[in-house]
Parts: structure tokens; C-alpha cells; sequence
């Protein structure tokens, strides 16, 4: 008599990998800036991307998920060192030295129009530097909030360094020149 018996196993495998559920949000600011001398439009720069500090980064998403303080008034500033904007530089460390040499007695304020596509700009009102000394512009930035963000030059008055760019070019300047700056701050989804 034959005796048969079989063998046999029953195996399991499974494989787990991190599946990405979402997509990853890019804020960024794109800039454009006009250069005017004795009312005559010399120069033009337009689509310079920016910076968002991660001092920036954080106010919105603090603003945003964790009820943070909203800064209703954002303001401009141009600076005159020729600094590569980081994340790591904040309002009280810009790194980059405030160009204070301007008529305006105030810092320009960012007046921005209603959100379209993803998008807030101040197009329709573009911030305006009237230059009183000859000086070499090399960039700008937003800031907002604190004790102080209207008075040019400060750095202790506890304001958010949102973002900051370097010109493409930089901007030499003389008394009476005008630049009109733009930021258009936008956010796209990145799968």
C-alpha cells in the first residue's frame, strides 16, 4: 500500500509604503518693480520670485489653523546691501540694511486687492519709493504687525519679515527717482 501525504505552506506577504495623500501648497511672491527718472520709465523688471521667510511661513500658518493674531496692514521696504535674501532672516535680524533715504515719511503701505486665483497683489496700487540721495537699490521686502512697521529702519518692534527679494538687477538711484513696486503673493498646490 502507497501512503501519499502532502506538503505545503501558506504564505502572507504584504508591502507597506507611505502612500502621499496630498500635495504640498507653494507660497511665493513675485515681484516687479519700475524705475522712473524725471517721470520717464527707464527700467523694468518683472517676475522676480522671492523668499518667505520661515518666519513668514509660521505667522500664516498660525494665522491660519491656530488663531493666531491676523496683521491687517503689511508695509514695503527697499534695502541698499547686496543681501541674498534666507529663510532663516527675520524682521529683527533682516541681515539686509533698510534703505531709509526716501521722501515717504512712512514706510509704504502694501495695498492689496481682494484674492483672485490663488493670488493677492497691490497691482492696482502699487507702492511707491521717491528716492531723496543717490543710493544703489538692491531689493525689497514685506513686513507687517508689531509695535513699529510703519517707521523706516526699525528692527525692534517685534513686526513679521514675511518676504524678501533681490533684484535681478540692481537699481542705482538719484534724488527725485521713483521706483513702483509690485508683489503679487500667490499659492499653488504641488502635487
Amino acid at each position: 500500500m502507497i501512503n501519499k501525504f502532502g506538503i505545503g505552506a501558506q504564505m502572507e506577504a504584504s508591502l507597506e509604503r507611505a502612500v502621499n495623500v496630498g500635495a504640498w501648497i507653494n507660497l511665493r511672491g513675485i515681484w516687479t518693480v519700475e524705475h522712473y527718472r524725471s517721470g520717464q520709465l527707464i527700467s523694468l523688471e518683472r517676475d522676480i520670485k522671492n523668499i518667505v521667510t520661515a518666519e513668514g511661513r509660521d505667522a500664516h500658518l498660525d494665522i491660519m489653523f491656530a488663531a493666531g493674531t491676523q496683521i491687517t496692514t503689511w508695509y514695503m521696504l527697499t534695502f541698499e546691501s547686496d543681501t541674498n535674501p534666507a529663510s532663516g532672516h527675520t524682521y529683527a535680524v533682516p541681515v539686509y540694511t533698510e534703505c531709509t533715504a526716501i521722501d515717504e515719511a512712512t514706510r509704504p503701505e502694501w495695498q492689496e486687492g481682494a484674492v483672485s486665483g490663488q493670488s493677492i497683489t497691490n497691482s492696482a496700487n502699487k507702492a511707491t519709493f521717491t528716492y531723496n540721495a543717490t543710493k544703489t537699490i538692491y531689493g525689497a521686502a514685506l513686513i507687517g504687525g508689531g509695535s513699529a512697521p510703519t517707521t523706516k529702519g526699525d528692527t525692534a518692534g517685534g513686526s513679521t519679515l514675511f518676504c524678501s527679494v533681490k533684484f535681478g538687477t540692481a537699481k542705482p538711484v538719484v534724488s527725485t527717482d521713483v521706483l513702483k513696486i509690485t508683489n503679487t503673493i500667490n499659492e499653488t498646490d504641488v502635487p
